[in-house]
């Protein structure tokens, strides 16, 4: 998994964790958290799926040439 995949998903677990801390505490600035949660488990699925297809390319285009 590429570099930026596994920080992605890091900031996205202690989002989460934040969401639930605030939540717990009765405040709704967990909201933000949850918004931060969801656009950084879509960055972690951009990169991994990126690094895969690059991956691929690179396998399709050793074996071709």
């Amino acid at each position: 998994m590429p570099r930026l995949a596994v920080f992605a998903l890091v900031v996205c677990v202690l989002a989460v964790a934040a969401a639930v801390v605030s939540f717990v505490q009765g405040s709704w600035l967990g909201i933000v958290w949850i918004l931060m949660a969801g656009i950084s488990s879509n960055m972690a699925w951009f990169y991994a799926r990126k690094a895969k297809l690059d991956r691929a390319r690179r396998e399709g285009a050793v074996a071709a040439g």
